[in-house]
């Protein structure tokens, strides 16, 4: 008889502050008894309101639970930076640029896009939480820019357009003459991530999914033909359990030893009154990511998407235990505050309302774990940092597996290799920070 148990639960540091400035959401509804039903999912991020939404599509009389450990929209998905991005972007290279078959990439990520502005459409979720405004790789030494135009060249080869910026563009967009460049690409969508998923896990309960909430999954374990899955205080007996909990999946003994759990950390400024806003100059909405990876992203957000603040995210640390440090979120903290008063000296004296870190699950040869596990028991995680994109398509695949159903999705992840195993501990935690920080260095005025 199969049986798994979580070992850990998810741990958060730091408010999810996507979710916190949209206002208090409806009470939650938790799972107090036992049920039977056609499908569990476990997990209410992109991956598992995506792999819902799919099953509903394929088999619309099937009866679907989605179990959520805390509340939606305050896991990892109120926790990103909410670029859902078209392009290649190989976080382990100096310049995104993908080392294998980008062009299908591509193809699949414009697939999670497309996906995603149905469920817009469909739900009726506010358009300002899916904005198709594009984002910018901003430059701010000669390295970054030789990135950038690296990054631009291979584009051109893939036949995709993109546009460079000069600094006075790059002020004129965001405010900050910090830039000497910036890359422009038209395809990437601007999420208010929380509100999204807020209103993707509203519009599939108005469908009829249920949707439990505050009750994480404790285990589950094979019973003759079913899989009864067990949270505190319930239970549910299904014939196909869809897990979507991204690194979340090693807690239940699947792929140890084999997943990078990486936190990133991010801030958030408060509203910004009149005065900021006129001392700031620029755009009302943009996006920046760095020209090297393990520099620092930067957007702006206007009332549309929950006020007009900004957002910092820079830093990263790995933690084999799953739970950032309150010592790792410190630091961040003040790494991302000079990084904010480097780029906005006209906005000094400005603190952050709010400091987060999030949860990132990558493996070493950068595959995703979107299988079947064994039968009856469908993965969508590894998203190795892609979570908006790629958890979308991990979500997806699982869900057409447990359907039975074949697409181009599947067919990709199926012909993904087993993720590498990792070097043993300690090596790997030390090793790996160490790397971490010497990125971060040379990376920091990006």
């Amino acid at each position: 008889m199969s049986t798994y148990v979580a070992r850990t639960l998810p741990v958060h540091r730091g408010p999810a502050a996507w979710s916190a400035i949209l206002g208090a959401q409806p009470p939650a509804q938790e799972l107090d008894t036992d049920l039977t039903t056609d499908f569990v999912v476990v997990g209410a991020g992109f991956a598992g309101l995506s792999a819902a939404r799919r099953v509903k599509q394929l088999q619309p009389e099937a009866s679907i639970v989605v179990l959520e450990a805390g509340r939606v929209a305050e896991g990892a998905a109120g926790r990103n930076s909410g670029f859902m991005i078209d392009l290649p972007h190989d976080l382990s290279s100096s310049d995104y640029a993908g080392a294998g078959d980008d062009t299908a990439m591509i193809a699949l990520n414009r697939q999670a896009i497309a996906f995603a502005r149905s469920a817009v459409e469909h739900y009726q979720i506010d358009p300002n939480f899916f904005d198709p405004a594009g984002k910018v790789n901003g430059a701010a030494s000669a390295a970054g820019h030789a990135h950038n135009i690296s990054y631009a060249q291979h584009l051109s080869k893939l036949g995709e357009n993109s546009e460079m910026l000069d600094p006075k563009q790059m002020h004129d967009l965001t405010g900050s003459h910090h830039y000497r460049s910036g890359l422009y690409t038209p395809g990437t969508v601007m999420l208010q991530p929380a509100g999204y998923i807020r209103g993707l896990a509203k519009g599939l309960v108005s469908d009829g999914v249920s949707l439990f909430e505050n009750s994480a999954v404790t285990g589950f374990e094979k019973q003759v033909n079913d899989w009864q899955v067990r949270t505190a205080r319930g239970t549910v007996r299904t014939g196909a359990v869809i897990l979507t909990v991204n690194g979340h999946l090693e807690s239940f003994g699947i792929e140890c030893d084999r997943l990078m759990q990486l936190f990133l950390f991010a801030a958030m400024t408060p509203e910004l009154d009149d005065g900021a806003l006129a001392r700031l100059g620029g755009q009302a909405r943009w996006g920046v990511t760095p020209s090297d990876p393990m520099g620092t992203t930067m957007r702006r957000i206007d009332t549309g998407q929950g006020g007009n603040r900004i957002i910092t995210r820079t830093c990263a640390a790995l933690r084999p235990g799953m739970a950032a440090s309150r010592r790792d979120l410190t630091r961040a903290s003040r790494v991302m505050q000079r990084k904010f008063e480097q780029r906005f000296p006209q906005l000094g004296g400005i603190e952050m309302e709010y400091h987060w870190a999030g949860h990132l699950c990558l493996s070493l040869n950068g595959v995703a774990v979107a299988r079947e596990i064994e039968p009856g028991i469908y993965s969508g995680c590894v998203q190795n940092g892609l979570g908006t994109a790629r958890g979308t398509l991990t979500g997806i695949a699982a869900a057409e597996r447990a359907c039975g159903h074949s697409s181009d999705i599947t067919r990709h992840f199926d012909a993904e290799d087993q993720p590498k195993r990792l070097p043993p501990q300690p090596f790997r935690e030390i090793g790996a920070n160490a790397v971490l920080r010497w990125k971060e260095w040379r990376a920091r005025d990006e």
